[in-house]
């Protein structure tokens, strides 16, 4: 199945790089404006190693603060879950504090923690955030009542009911949550890069900009493309590996044996 899946990104990628190649051809759009892939690629065959550093800084921003959203993400969500109090004070503020433009927040963690990793961390952290306590208290809250009802009957522990029958039952909302997390992750990388930093693939496309240097704007977008894609798939096979008996997962798994069969 994964290797199915992995031609057709492929596919799709091809053609839209060669669709892009031959646009370039017919229309010959100014170089500056919108150089062709094969430019774009050149560059950045050209310093790989330059690249490849801003990337795993990048790379290591969005997974430190999307790992913690992911952990203080349950945690509050299972707080919600359990209390009211919590429900109607922490959930009700992270409602409010997810309206605001986490861009304008990022000003305030570079005057508060500097210019280094951290404040690009707590950006990327607080924009993942909401999407997991979410996603995180729909799964949790949403158990069979008869089987909360069994619980008790059996004289289940709180600890015992979360962790053999919430949480299982909430991993397919949690690692739905996740996919949209690790991409906005990224993005709170990308955009705490841009208030402030000498490395990283936002700085690298903030000082291109710059100096007019469009076909090193796309290079950097195209990397952060394929690392967008791949964080999504990683945590794609983790939730087929965590909860392969949910029924998309037994769905997509009949199809591909009736296409081999």
């Amino acid at each position: 199945m994964f290797g199915n899946r992995t031609v057709s990104i492929t596919l799709v990628l091809v053609g839209f790089l060669l669709l892009w190649e031959v646009s370039i051809a017919i229309f010959r759009p100014p170089a500056y404006f919108l150089p062709p892939p094969s430019v774009v690629i050149a560059e950045i065959i050209r310093e790989p190693g330059w690249y490849l550093q801003h990337c795993l800084h990048t790379l290591f921003t969005t997974l430190l603060g999307f790992g913690l959203a992911l952990v203080v993400g349950v945690l509050a969500a299972i707080g919600i879950v359990y209390s009211r109090v919590i429900e109607n004070s922490l959930y009700t503020l992270l409602v409010s504090l997810n309206s605001i433009p986490k861009i304008a927040l990022a000003p305030l963690f570079i005057i508060w923690m500097g210019t280094g990793t951290a404040s690009k961390v707590a950006v990327s952290f607080l924009i993942a955030l909401f999407a997991i306590v979410v996603d995180a208290v729909l799964g949790l809250k949403s158990v069979n009542p008869d089987a909360l009802d069994l619980c008790r009957t059996m004289k289940a522990s709180p600890l015992q009911v979360l962790f053999k029958v919430r949480f299982p039952n909430a991993l397919p909302h949690m690692f739905s949550g996740m996919k949209v997390a690790i991409s906005l992750a990224l993005v709170g990388a990308i955009a705490g890069e841009f208030v402030a930093s000498q490395n990283g693939l936002g700085y690298v496309i903030l000082s291109a900009q710059g100096m007019f240097q469009t076909d090193r704007v796309f290079a950097s977008i195209m990397l952060l493309g394929v690392m967008g894609t791949v964080l999504f798939y990683l945590v794609d096979i983790a939730e087929r590996f965590f909860c392969p008996w949910h029924v998309s997962h037994r769905a997509a798994e009949a199809k591909a044996l009736a296409v081999r069969g």
